[in-house]
């Protein structure tokens, strides 16, 4: 997506005095419940998704779909139609992301694939937010790591590579921008009860697993002003796994 692009995304400015919260991802299961709590809290939310993106009703939505987060131009863009349309970025939660189960002795592409889903897109995101996160009174940034990049199991080992640089990204970016008010935090889940996990693993108990609502609301507290003291933490929220 170009600038000029963007800029018709919008439609019209708004400039806004409430928090403004970026979410990528948000045409998935966790994106979705981030952007309906966001929404529930009172923030103006600007959605960003690879695929369409669903636009809820009134002033407070902006719907930015086609956006190629490993572009970093298009990250750009996204980041720019948000502030026209709300006039600033307080917030970026990054939902963006993928899996995939393969051992080492598999293709290396999926090694490309998950350092690009996981780790370049967030990176991207954080990289063109950061000038406006940096004229907010309260900046916030919360990335998605996961537990299984702190040990990983067989099989996981692209994705829990993607994720340990999501974990190494999130602290590395906490000490650079330490001095300001800005705070950069990522959570640790366990297994997300998604539609897409209960196909998989069919056999577990899926009342152990950790709610898609139950992680955004984690989120949307370190994304709040009562975390103004946490910068570079990496949460563990477990469920009963």
């Amino acid at each position: 997506m170009t600038a000029p692009e963007a800029e018709q995304l919008t439609n019209q400015e708004a400039p806004m005095s409430k928090r403004v919260t970026v979410i990528t991802g948000a045409s998935g299961v966790l994106g979705r419940a981030i952007a309906d709590a966001a929404l529930m809290r009172g923030d103006a939310v600007a959605a960003i998704d690879f695929g369409p993106v669903e636009r809820a009703d009134g002033d407070d939505w902006l719907g930015l779909g086609g956006i190629d987060l490993t572009d970093p131009n298009a990250a750009l863009a996204a980041m720019e139609a948000a502030t026209q349309r709300f006039g600033r970025i307080d917030c970026l939660l990054n939902a963006v992301g993928g899996f995939v189960w393969q051992t080492t002795e598999g293709p290396l592409e999926s090694w490309d694939r998950m350092q690009r889903m996981n780790l370049t897109t967030v990176l991207n995101a954080c990289r063109a937010a950061l000038p406006h996160l940096a004229k907010s009174s309260a900046g916030r940034i919360v990335n998605v790591g996961a537990l299984g990049a702190l040990q990983a199991s067989a099989g996981m080992g692209a994705y829990a590579a993607s994720k340990a640089g999501v974990h190494k990204l999130t602290e590395a970016l906490a000490e650079e921008t330490r001095a300001s008010p800005l705070t950069v935090n990522a959570v640790l889940p366990s297994i997300i009860d998604t539609p897409a996990n209960r196909a998989d693993m069919a056999g577990a108990d899926f009342s152990t697993w950790v709610q898609p609502a139950e992680l955004a609301s984690v989120m949307l507290f370190l994304a709040s002003d009562a975390a103004s003291a946490v910068t570079g933490a990496l949460l563990p929220v477990k469920g009963r796994v």
